[in-house]
Formats: C-alpha cells, structure tokens, sequence
C-alpha cells in the first residue's frame, strides 16, 4: 500500500493540485504546512506568500484547516 503524500514527501516529489489550483489545492497546502509544524494563526498565510496570494478563497475552506489542525494535534 502506498504512503500518505505527507509521509512520502521527505523523500519523494509529491504534487497536489485541483481544478482551479487555489481554493482546494491552497487548503491542503496549508495542512501540510499544519503537519510540518507552521502555526495555525501562520499557515494559510504561508501558503498565500510562497504559493499563491488566491490560496484558501473561502471561508469553509479556512474552517477546514482550522478543523485539520484540532485533529492533528489531538490527544489521543
């Protein structure tokens, strides 16, 4: 079975994408991002400056992120 993409990523290109390139395709940038340690309050905006300035256009997909790294960082 093949690895998670985040898993993969230390040693593998791994590409992300969606039909426009910046609503979905930011918002999973900005969980990687969660997943590799940037603060929440920080990585959308991350994501805005080294991606794109349109990545996570709406605010469902910000509550994802948000929703993501509650779940990240949950105690088992």
């Amino acid at each position: 079975m093949a690895q998670p993409p985040y898993q993969r990523a230390g040693t593998q290109r791994v590409e992300l994408a969606c039909g426009g390139g910046f609503g979905r395709t930011g918002t999973a940038l900005s969980c990687l991002a969660v997943l590799d340690g940037v603060a929440l309050a920080e990585a959308v905006a991350y994501v805005r400056e080294h991606y794109s300035h349109r990545a996570v256009e709406t605010p469902w997909q910000r509550r994802f992120v948000t929703r993501f790294d509650q779940a990240a960082h949950r105690q088992p």
